[in-house]
């Protein structure tokens, strides 16, 4: 059994620097025109896609004159802060010739882990999403320290594709899957297709990464394809170096999945329902209760009574009149603000409060009903 990237509708696709950027730090035009071809392709389908790219340091060094091997923290970070504007740019180019509007977003680690933060970047990249624009996705390398950075991309992604529930991770490489052994090392390596498990001996096969630009290898990507099958995404490793990499997978090309066990949203309701300790509850109405149990969202006029003290992003007990647990989520509003919309409609919310956003004091996709 293999995963189909024609049935996904939300993919995230990570790109490394290698494929993006020459040795001499200039953006590979034509290959990312290519990819943009691809994107285009998907957008085409009716697919959502976001893109988590690398480059910006690559790229930025080489206006500011930074020769050498190894950079200093602040020579990184300057190199990123002039590398993002050629980046954006280059992309900006490539997909305006499809129409398609590109949006930057720059994350660090807290960004997606911090519930809070994680919800805030969730709801912009669904926005953007949902208006047909295609965010390009970097580390915050011009304000991250060592210490808090996630230091290659691999990850990122995977923690993008977890944050917006996506079906697909497609990981481009300078390699065409997994194997048994090191290729460049082993002529006797053997492709693996699909990985449905990630054991100790999936994990005994990746190798180093090679010399070069590149600061991944199969160890990170192995780490990646954890995060991204534990959120319930498929993931994809693929080589990136040739044109239309992504259009050579949906054409059955040549690559390796890595199968989740579960879907996106049921992933994301079981770490809401099992991983966070709520710091509130809300008591809600038998209209309510018929609602969520329907599939819908928690509404502010479904909400009766607020107990303890909670921010927006916090997990919180749902109750019914009766006192019963009905499940848990993540609140949208701190208990103050919710206190202050109880049993109010949508537009009585958005005047109360002074806002022009989505009013569900819990959404139903961040809402983990018990059996």
């Amino acid at each position: 059994m293999s995963f189909d990237l024609q049935q996904a509708k939300r993919v995230v696709i990570k790109i490394g620097s290698a494929l993006l950027v020459d040795s001499e730090g200039r953006i590979r035009q034509e290959w990312l025109n290519a990819l943009a071809d691809d994107i285009a392709r998907l957008h085409k389908a009716g697919k959502q896609v976001l893109v988590v790219s690398s480059g910006s340091i690559a790229v930025g060094r080489r206006h500011l004159g930074l020769k050498g091997e190894a950079l200093k923290l602040e020579e990184k970070q300057a190199s990123a802060a002039t590398g993002q504007i050629r980046l954006a740019h280059a992309y900006q180019e490539a997909l305006h010739r499809h129409n398609i509007t590109v949006a930057q977003m720059l994350l660090t680690p807290s960004d997606t882990e911090e519930r809070r933060r994680h919800l805030n970047a969730r709801a912009t990249a669904f926005q953007l999403l949902s208006l047909g624009a295609v965010p390009i996705i970097n580390e915050n390398d011009t304000v991250a320290t060592e210490e808090i950075r996630y230091g290659d991309n691999d990850r990122l992604a995977a923690r993008v594709a977890t944050m917006v529930s996506a079906d697909a991770l497609v990981l481009l490489s300078d390699i065409d899957g997994l194997y048994t052994a090191d290729p460049r090392k082993n002529e006797n390596a053997t492709h693996i297709p699909v990985v449905e498990k990630i054991t100790a001996e999936i994990d005994a096969m990746a190798g180093d990464a090679p010399v070069g630009i590149s600061t991944g290898g199969m160890v990170t990507k192995l780490l990646a394809a954890k995060l991204a099958v534990q959120g319930g995404c498929a993931m994809v490793i693929a080589q990136g170096a040739k044109l239309n990499p992504v259009g050579s997978i949906l054409d059955g090309g040549l690559c390796t999945w890595f199968l989740s066990a579960v879907k996106p949203r049921a992933a994301r309701k079981k770490w809401i329902a099992g991983s966070l300790t709520p710091a509130g509850s809300v008591t809600v109405d038998d209209g309510a209760v018929s609602a969520l149990n329907a599939g819908k969202s928690l509404l502010p006029a479904g909400v009766t009574g607020v107990d303890g003290h909670f921010d927006r992003g916090d997990s919180i007990l749902v109750k019914n009149l009766n006192g019963e647990r009905l499940g848990v989520g993540l609140s949208a509003f701190s208990s103050d603000d919710t206190k202050e919309i109880l049993g109010l409609h949508s537009d009585e919310v958005k005047e109360k409060l002074g806002i022009d956003r989505k009013v569900e004091v819990i959404h139903r996709d961040d809402l983990a009903l018990e059996a």
